[in-house]
């Protein structure tokens, strides 16, 4: 067995702590993060910090850095909207690249060959070749200082789906169908199969195991 503990860690070369505690937690969702500015310039922005924060009200969240030049975050509190667009293997090679720090007179839209996508009374931009998109606004801002990152949280306003047959009512989007893809660590990408469904967890019906 090999055992990390907090000194070792501490003494490992950073490219190599960081590569070890961010593929710790596991998959990791794959989105991308769209927004806007006041004078109509695009931004995108690959996240794998996609978290569900509530249902009623639904709510979703992301943590991004609060240090340096961050266009996302600042264009979110600027105009207090955003979308969030889930990430297929048809487009993960361009989402991968939006990490890149292009200048903000630069859109990752533009730069990374993706199309924005605009519905009626919603500024922020969608992606187009996504096939699940969400529409939030603001909701909360969060700053968490040990870690020097803030967890923007979003009220969901719109969920764009490609095909209908996406969502099932009595078991939500069906990511698969959609092809939805997800992360580990920084850079590496995986598609994923459901392998099983299981009822609601109740006591009265626990199974003995």
């Amino acid at each position: 067995m090999k055992h990390f503990n907090k000194t070792a860690l501490t003494d490992m070369d950073f490219a190599s702590r960081i590569k070890l505690i961010n593929s710790i937690s596991g998959y990791k969702s794959a989105n991308l993060i769209g927004t806007i500015d006041s004078l109509k310039q695009n931004n995108l922005a690959i996240v794998s910090s996609v978290v569900h924060i509530g249902s009623d009200p639904a709510l979703l969240g992301f943590f991004v850095k609060a240090f340096g030049e961050r266009h996302t975050l600042a264009n979110i509190l600027e105009t207090q909207v955003f979308t969030i667009n889930h990430i297929n293997k048809d487009i993960a090679y361009q989402a991968h690249y939006t990490s890149a720090e292009f200048p903000k007179s630069v859109s990752e839209f533009e730069k990374c060959k993706l199309t924005p996508q605009f519905i009626e009374q919603f500024d922020a931009p969608f992606v187009a070749e996504s096939r699940v998109k969400v529409g939030l606004t603001l909701a909360d801002k969060i700053d968490i200082k040990l870690s020097g990152t803030t967890l923007i949280i979003g009220h969901v306003t719109h969920v764009l789906l490609e095909n209908e047959d996406y969502f099932d009512p009595t078991s939500g989007i069906d990511l698969n169908s959609a092809g939805t893809i997800c992360i580990s660590g920084l850079d590496s990408y995986h598609d994923v199969q459901k392998f099983a469904s299981y009822e609601f967890a109740q006591v009265e019906s626990s199974p003995d195991f």
